[in-house]
């Protein structure tokens, strides 16, 4: 398990509080966090939540040949996954020494507590009994896995029930829940792990300790008792020196806190019961909260609909008709669409300053309208009718001789720079003065 170190400001920060007797959450010194239990829709799946520490917890059963040490007991089987889902330190596919220490603790709490009856598992002694494993997967961390993890696995034991067998003779015949009732466990008291996080080499003490107050903590002391002051298992870590007091202390402490938790999982499960038996509404899907947005939440105004026909007959008897001038869309050719009210095409219309140039240059206009229709080519101004005139288009240009009484000749040339568009030179001149001789 990789964390990500607090700083020395966030150390210092967490200690004073600590020292002011002040928590991040605003508990007390002895406060545990609120616990939550919630059912599954099937027997022994249950989560349970300790703050923000919240444990998944899902119990099993097969028949399987028992150890041959103990021919006529069950097999317990606990198993606990840290997963990057709860916390991105927790490295996946590998056993950290924090999850060997969690399943040692646990396995000391429950089985070797001999909380559950075993001997009731067996069906056939040196033959089959009953395994149950507990699976515990940490959804969320948030500190204090053990005491969640140990609450959710004793919770998830007491909520299940196995399935009922019958054995004559060699034949064991096993029962589906519709053809005879599932049989719970048989368990004798509810072990559960109460924390201590110790500060200043012993000098604080805090109950319950979330995730931050873990990482400044010097050393961790978790006793396992059940309702009737019996210490299951104990186990200090750190390397603190703790004293006799000290350990008597906690356990009276311990004694408080796993009775309120021992009462709260038995109205839990009390609970769950009496829905399953009326026929309610269960599982997890039904125990999530169900949060609405009410802020803009408005009261029903009752609206009156009988005279809405009459209304709207006035509506219309005053309102205005519709003409009846309906525009014509215009089709320039077929096929096309309109868009608009169908009014004809003004982008050609010269405007009145347009117009009256034009009509200044009227005699030019009319002697190149006679030029296009010979020639077939535009032609842009004419500044003398002696004179040559040629007019370039492109590259490749078409050169006219204009000439008053002869078809004007076309030349074609291939313009290589744009001063030769502005003045032509003067050896395509006498060419052209010699072909006028010849002719």
């Amino acid at each position: 398990m990789k964390e990500t170190p607090l700083s020395n400001c966030e150390r210092r920060f967490l200690l004073r509080a600590i020292e002011e007797k002040k928590r991040l959450d605003g508990r007390q010194t002895y406060d545990y966090r609120n616990i939550r239990i919630s059912f599954g829709t099937d027997y022994g799946c249950c989560i349970v939540e300790l703050g923000k520490t919240r444990v998944l917890g899902q119990v099993s059963c097969e028949l399987v040949s028992p150890k041959l040490n103990r021919a006529t007991e069950g097999i317990l089987f606990f198993n606990l996954e840290l997963s990057q889902m709860a916390a991105p330190a927790f490295e996946p596919g590998r056993q950290s020494d924090l999850l060997v220490k969690l399943n040692r603790l646990l396995e000391r709490c429950l089985r070797n507590s001999k909380c559950i009856d075993t001997e009731s598992l067996c069906v056939v002694a040196g033959e089959k009994v009953w395994q149950i494993r507990v699976d515990l997967h940490l959804l969320n961390h948030d500190g204090n896995i053990i005491d969640a993890a140990s609450i959710a696995a004793i919770v998830a034991l007491c909520h299940f029930r196995r399935p009922d067998v019958s054995v004559q003779g060699d034949e064991v015949t096993l029962y589906t829940p519709e053809e005879r009732d599932p049989v719970p466990l048989s368990i004798h008291h509810m072990p559960i792990c109460v924390s201590f996080a110790f500060f200043q080499q012993g000098t604080y003490l805090l109950v319950d300790p979330n995730e931050r107050e873990e990482r400044v903590m010097d050393g961790l002391l978790v006793i396992a008792m059940n309702k009737h002051r019996e210490i299951c298992t104990i186990q200090s870590s750190g390397g603190i020196m703790l004293l006799k007091d000290q350990v008597l202390r906690c356990s009276k402490i311990a004694g408080v806190k796993v009775a309120e938790i021992t009462e709260l999982i038995l109205k839990a499960l009390e609970n769950d019961q009496k829905v399953r038996k009326e026929g309610g509404k269960f599982g997890f899907a039904e125990s999530i909260a169900n949060q609405r947005i009410t802020a803009f939440k408005m009261e029903k105004a009752p609206i009156d609909t009988s005279d809405v026909e009459e209304k709207a007959e006035e509506i219309i008897a005053e309102a205005e008709p519709p003409s009846e001038v309906v525009s014509t869309p215009v089709l320039w050719t077929p096929g096309t669409a309109q868009i608009g009210e169908g009014v004809e095409n003004s982008w050609g219309d010269l405007e009145d300053s347009e117009k009256e140039d034009d009509e200044g240059g009227g005699d030019q206009a009319i002697i190149l309208d006679s030029i296009k229709m010979d020639t077939g080519v535009e032609v842009s101004d004419i500044g003398s009718q002696d004179a040559p005139i040629i007019l370039s288009d492109s590259e490749e240009e078409e050169m006219i001789i204009l000439e008053p009484d002869k078809n004007p000749k076309k030349i074609r040339t291939q313009t290589t720079s744009a001063k030769q568009e502005k003045a032509p030179s003067k050896k395509p001149v006498k060419r052209r003065k010699k072909k006028r001789a010849a002719n």
